[in-house]
């Protein structure tokens, strides 16, 4: 039997080196050996820079189109906003640039700087004035807080025009997450809750109801403490807003990639977050993605793997 077609990969990743990058200081790139340096972290995947690699499996696993985004580390936390701007820009521009040469497969991600509110709320109207309103964006970085009121702007300007946020996580500050790879393995699913957690208890989905928030690598630990959240709010926990919208319903406003690496929390984010909410999501060329979907996913029914890989990603699709 053939293997069913994926209508689209949410989360795909490229970083745009034909884009100026090694004219911005903290940057180098090596095109004869391909060697990308960022802030002193060498870039070890080289088909990052490849987006015909790209195209290629998406031919070998019949994914039809993909959303992509720039990966960690070209998130870049501590730039000011000056230089935040110049570089979201060579991203942005690279991305688009990547998504015209391919258009029937590609479409890009806008990156955000979310340490820099006000600028990304420009970018979120400027690049929605020219093009569907699709942004990718760190779930926050070190010291820096999703519910801060500073942040009210850019959650105005998504909503505004109705954006899809693809929520990734960015750079963990945890010392005891540096042996074992834990930096990846429990760091990136802990800061996807905390991000998810600022949103619901702040009510900003409740507020922003025109935004879809997208989740990265299944929701992370969100669908594990959903139950204590709403407990929390249903015992009136210290700090715990009772007025905003509970976290059981709200968290039915998010979508969430399909990467769990295990089908039975895959069972879990479906109660969490609902059937329809789950869409498939690859974290290519990472290892730790789903890289072998037909594969990886054989053991989902076919009525989940329907709704993953076609009927769920209509509908964001439109």
């Amino acid at each position: 039997m053939s293997a069913q077609r994926i209508a689209l990969d949410v989360h795909a990743h490229l970083i745009p080196v034909e884009a100026p990058l090694a004219s911005v200081p903290g940057v180098s790139w090596d095109a004869a050996s391909e060697k990308l340096v960022i802030d002193g972290h060498a870039i070890g995947i080289k088909a990052l820079f490849h987006p015909e690699a790209l195209i290629a499996w998406m031919d070998e696993q019949q994914v039809e189109r993909a959303w992509i985004s720039a990966p960690p580390p070209t998130y870049r936390s501590g730039l000011d906003a000056s230089q935040a701007e110049a570089w979201t820009q060579l991203l942005n521009d690279g991305l688009a640039a990547i998504a015209t040469a391919h258009p029937d497969r590609l479409a890009p991600l806008y990156h955000l700087p979310v340490a820099h509110p006000e600028l990304a709320a420009r970018i979120v109207r400027e690049r929605a004035a020219a093009s569907e309103a699709r942004f990718s964006m760190p779930t926050g970085e070190p010291g820096l807080m999703l519910s801060d009121a500073s942040h009210a702007p850019l959650w105005q300007a998504l909503d505004d025009v109705s954006a899809f946020v693809f929520l990734h996580p960015g750079e963990g500050c945890d010392g005891r997450l540096d042996p074992f790879y834990l930096h990846n393995l429990l760091g990136n699913p802990s800061e996807t809750a905390v991000a998810a957690g600022h949103l619901v208890f702040a009510g900003v989905l409740e507020r922003h109801p025109r935004i879809t928030f997208c989740l990265a690598h299944a929701g992370g630990t969100v669908p594990a403490v959903a139950g204590r959240w709403q407990r929390g709010f249903d015992s009136g926990r210290p700090g715990v807003d009772t007025q905003v919208e509970a976290p059981a319903k709200a968290l039915r406003r998010f979508c969430v990639d399909c990467i769990a690496h295990d089908d039975t929390l895959l069972d879990l984010a479906a109660s969490v977050f609902g059937e329809e909410r789950i869409v498939f999501g690859s974290d290519w060329p990472f290892p730790m993605g789903v890289i072998k979907p037909h594969e990886q996913l054989a053991g989902l029914s076919e009525s989940r793997r329907r709704a993953i890989f076609c009927d769920n990603p209509a509908k964001l699709m439109g």
